[in-house]
């Protein structure tokens, strides 16, 4: 059975690092258009406010003053999760 423990470990890091992707490492509501991660400065035009949420994934939902939701960069996969996670966690 020894020849699958790296596989069944790898795995049960997986499982646990997307249950902790779905976390929230901030919520920042703001009218800046000057975030590291902002390619949506139309957002905060003319003084608009927006409320960001980030989650361990690396993924942003940024909600609009119309109360639109948007989803601003790609959630972290696979390894880029695995690693994330045990660096976060550990």
């Amino acid at each position: 059975m020894g020849q699958y423990d790296e596989v069944v470990e790898r795995q049960r890091q997986l499982l646990a690092a997307e249950e902790w992707a779905k976390g929230v490492k901030s919520i920042h509501a703001h009218s800046l258009s000057s975030m590291w991660y902002d390619d949506r400065p139309q957002d905060t035009d003319d003084g608009k406010c927006v409320t960001d949420i980030e989650f361990n994934s690396g993924q942003i939902r940024r909600k609009l003053s119309n109360g639109e939701v948007v989803i601003i960069g790609k959630a972290l996969t696979g390894d880029d999760l695995i690693q994330s996670y045990k660096q976060n966690t550990h």
